[in-house]
């Protein structure tokens, strides 16, 4: 028989036990904050108890989310300044490596991988497998300048440079991120040739041409407001004959927020992400607007993948890894922040196969009359032209304070970070 989502829920106040009765049908978002607050627990399963949320819950606004609309996200997408950017952006990033190793695991990227076989494939063959198909979109070759924006932990420039022999430079506004990918990039043999620059993606030194420049999920915290000068400015930084790469997560097109119809957990889900992920990252749009923004700034796209299942399993892989790093987390980070992260992962896999919310691959040029179009006859599907079952391996050398928390089994002292995913108790 089939379970409904109110079996599984534990109420701990009166006003909890009474939202949470047969009969009634709360949103969902009354549910987000009971349950970060500890307000309610959820026994069993609880990637079981996320795939029948529906059969109880509602996706209606609540007075919460209409707070958060008005006190924090009309602002953030109003102003989106250097100095808004940068506190936001490193009010999530700079929370920790560890707490992002926790989940991202060796490989520390923070986008989708990409699988051929999501039952049987690990986690870092598909990110293995993603950032060699992303170089090989990109036509890179050895000497090529490449500026990756929003460069993360900096395993892609290092993947680049060591593997194709690129000159790679990285940007990202957080701390932690520049540091460990100035040791990935050490540890990977690359320093002449990839490096990062902490600093805010408007401060990227003009005059520059780049071959190939990249942007994957950094476009989101741009802001839609100024997401068109963002790509103008993209534009004016690659050479004639170079290539770009967009890769943007985005909720899926609507008639119009008054005629969502049943896609009324797209909104919620969105207000969720805002306001508990990814504050000020409001440029997650449709692909329309992605692809009038390229155009307006005279790009052509030259392939467009929707790569939102590969999302989907990815984040699975992700949640496997939280879960088994739960005693690390509650000891360094508080249960909050467990539940927090928890749910986000849960919720997000669900969210991706759904295609409540999905990814976009694009790969652009330059659209001029001289630009060589031929090259595309021997490179169709550019990004699978190399035989992917068996990508590049790309595990790291590690070295100092990371070496000795790899490996290790989870306690409340150490981080385990497994290359394989394993099973994990039922929550």
């Amino acid at each position: 028989m089939t379970q409904n989502a109110l079996d599984f829920i534990v109420a701990r106040t009166n006003t909890t036990i009474n939202r949470y009765k047969p009969g009634n049908r709360p949103s969902f978002g009354y549910f987000v904050e009971d349950f970060l607050n500890g307000h309610v627990d959820i026994k069993g399963d609880f990637e079981e108890f996320m795939k029948v949320r529906n059969s109880y819950f509602d996706y209606s606004l609540t007075a919460h989310h209409l707070k958060f609309f008005f006190t924090r996200l009309i602002p953030e997408v109003l102003i989106h300044s250097k100095s808004q950017d940068e506190r936001i952006v490193r009010e999530h990033y700079d929370r920790g490596n560890d707490f992002f190793a926790a989940f991202l695991g060796p490989r520390m990227v923070y986008t989708s991988g990409f699988f051929l076989d999501p039952e049987k494939e690990s986690l870092e063959i598909a990110q293995d497998r993603k950032m060699q198909m992303v170089c090989n979109k990109m036509l890179m070759q050895k000497g090529d300048s490449h500026l990756d924006i929003g460069c993360g932990w900096g395993t892609l420039i290092s993947f680049a440079a060591k593997n194709y022999g690129t000159d790679s430079t990285g940007v990202t506004i957080a701390q932690d991120g520049y540091d460990w990918g100035t040791q990935q990039i050490q540890d990977f043999g690359v320093s002449n040739s990839a490096r990062i620059l902490r600093k805010d993606y408007r401060d990227i030194p003009k005059g520059q041409k780049w071959d190939k420049i990249s942007c994957l999920e950094m476009g989101e915290h741009v802001g839609i407001r100024k997401f068109k000068g963002f790509i103008k400015t993209i534009y004016n930084m690659l050479e004639d004959d170079g290539m770009f790469y967009l890769q943007q997560a985005g909720l899926r097109a609507n008639p119009g927020i008054l005629a969502k119809g049943p896609h009324w957990q797209d909104l919620i889900w969105g207000l969720f992400m805002s306001e508990n992920i990814f504050s000020g990252a409001d440029a997650s749009t449709p692909l329309g607007f992605l692809i009038e923004s390229l155009q307006d700034a005279n790009f052509e796209a030259v392939h467009v993948e929707n790569i939102g299942i590969h999302y989907s399993h990815t984040i699975h892989k992700w949640y496997y890894n939280w879960m088994r790093n739960e005693a690390y987390i509650n000891e360094h980070y508080g249960n909050r922040l467990f539940r927090l992260y928890q749910l986000f992962l849960r919720w997000s896999v669900e969210i991706a196969k759904q295609g409540n919310s999905t990814c976009w691959s694009i790969t652009a040029h330059k659209n001029l009359d001289q630009t060589d179009r031929e090259k595309y006859i021997k490179n169709t599907q550019s990004g699978l032209r190399a035989d992917l079952t068996r990508p590049i391996n790309f595990d790291r050398p590690y070295t100092g304070v990371w070496a000795d928390l790899y490996g290790m089994k989870p306690t409340a002292n150490t981080l385990h970070v497994a290359a394989e995913p394993v099973a994990v108790a039922a929550h």
